[in-house]
């Protein structure tokens, strides 16, 4: 079924973290998370197939930091199309023709002008070479996530428009202030929204930073702004450090529980971010049954 018409009739499970399956498989701080696409493979198709096998409709290439503009900063500039073409081909197969393929693109890792010295035209071409490879690979939809600052999200939007028609999901990531939730940057809930549908996005929301019971707020705030297709991902809590090893302290049911909430509210689509595995997965499945 087209991924958008899905979208709208029943609505989707997402996967859930990618970094904490690969910090649980082994992966060192120093190593760069995208490259295992090239180096082990068998690792992130594994991955995938416990999403899917846990219920998700549709898994998040690793591709996250896969952009020139990022890589370049492991010297690993030259193997971006490598990368993300991989990347895409391993989902792909796993997803076979039933599921789904998100390809994935995060921030850059550089601030765009005038706060930074990456000018739009940069983080547009930037944006667009890393889309083409996952086209080349066979996703279904791009999700630009975890983006902080709207004007680099409209110009990932921009990119992918560039070489692609493909449906686009855009979340931002936010805060909460004394005076509501934002951006570090500023940007507001409402007007981001807005902003993210008026430049091409066909679903935006939020991800990432907030546990699910602050997400859940945030939910509403969404969409009460827009009556455009929602995406939450929260959080498994907020990260503390035992030892050496990140702990997310969220608890399955706490957290399915509040997507049970969030999908009450009218939110098309949901999955987890960061702490989230395929167990939070299963019981999301369990719970929306």
């Amino acid at each position: 079924m087209n991924f958008l018409n899905k979208v709208i009739k029943s609505g989707l499970i997402f996967d859930g973290a990618m970094g904490t399956m690969l910090i649980k498989a082994g992966i060192e701080s120093s190593q760069v998370s995208e490259y295992w696409n090239l180096e082990k493979p068998d690792i992130i198709k594994n991955i995938h197939k416990a999403y899917f096998d846990a219920g998700a409709d549709i898994v998040t290439t690793n591709t996250f930091g896969g952009s020139r503009i990022k890589l370049q900063k492991a010297n690993l500039q030259m193997h971006v199309e490598e990368i993300n073409k991989t990347a895409a081909k391993i989902a792909r197969k796993v997803a076979g023709e039933q599921k789904y393929v998100a390809g994935d693109i995060g921030p850059c890792g550089d601030m765009l002008q005038p706060f930074g010295l990456i000018s739009e035209q940069e983080a547009i071409d930037n944006f667009a070479e890393q889309a083409n490879a996952l086209i080349e690979g066979g996703v279904d939809v791009f999700i630009i996530e975890t983006m902080f600052d709207i004007n680099e999200s409209i110009a990932a939007i921009k990119g992918i428009k560039t070489v692609s028609d493909l449906p686009i999901i855009t979340t931002l990531t936010f805060a909460q202030n004394p005076i509501g939730f934002a951006t570090v940057m500023g940007n507001k809930v409402a007007d981001s929204m807005k902003q993210l549908i008026d430049n091409g996005a066909n679903v935006v929301g939020a991800n990432c930073t907030l546990d699910s019971e602050l997400m859940l707020k945030l939910s509403k705030e969404i969409r009460q702004s827009t009556d455009a297709l929602t995406i939450i991902q929260p959080n498994a809590g907020k990260p503390t450090i035992q030892e050496t090893e990140v702990i997310y302290p969220e608890d399955v049911s706490t957290f399915s529980n509040n997507i049970l909430k969030m999908k009450q509210l009218g939110i098309n689509i949901v999955g987890g971010c960061c702490g989230t595995s395929p167990e939070y997965i299963t019981k999301i499945r369990e719970i929306l049954k």
